[in-house]
């Protein structure tokens, strides 16, 4: 008798394989993951122009879309539509920052479809100093899952690009995701 056959048709070892199939890409499927607008700390920033301080909340924008960007396109995660939760985070960022509020960013992503949340900050020392930082926690236990960070030379879009895209190669290779 062959597989399948038992009995008399192979309907049975296709709908097997099917159901294998099945799961293991839903097994493979990336988590989803609530992506908080990436903040600034700069203590210069009342010392700044006008114009660099709007240069920089442009690069804040830039590097919080790239980032949501490359973890989608690089099947990372499942970004999930900030629209859902757009008023919570506007209430949290008219007080505070999300990298100094403990962890609501936690309870902001709990009204989404969210299993991990990621906050991200520029902390700028000078104009040729600064880094980049990502904290990623879990929704369910709000545990640091893993955090990355990165320094930059230059204040420039440029550099902070490359800054956010070398942190999610390094959550790439190291498949953090994962965790």
């Amino acid at each position: 008798m062959r597989l399948g056959q038992e009995n008399g048709s192979p309907r049975v070892a296709v709908l097997a394989v099917l159901t294998l199939l099945s799961l293991q890409a839903w097994a493979e499927a990336p988590r989803k993951i609530a992506v908080m607008d990436c903040e600034i700390l700069d203590d210069t920033r009342q010392y700044n122009t006008a114009e660099v301080n709007e240069a920089q909340d442009k690069r804040l924008n830039l590097i919080t879309e790239e980032l949501k960007r490359q973890f989608t396109g690089r099947s990372l995660y499942e970004v999930v539509d900030s629209g859902l939760i757009a008023d919570r985070i506007e209430e949290v960022k008219s007080r505070e920052t999300f990298y100094g509020c403990n962890g609501c960013e936690v309870e902001i992503a709990r009204h989404s479809e969210a299993e991990r949340v990621a906050i991200c900050w520029v902390q700028k020392v000078s104009n040729l100093i600064l880094n980049i930082n990502i904290q990623v926690r879990d929704v369910g236990t709000a545990e640091v899952v893993y955090g990355k960070s990165v320094d930059l030379r230059g204040n420039t879009d440029t550099s902070w690009l490359r800054g956010i895209r070398y942190m999610v190669d390094s959550i790439a290779d190291k498949e953090q995701q994962l965790k």
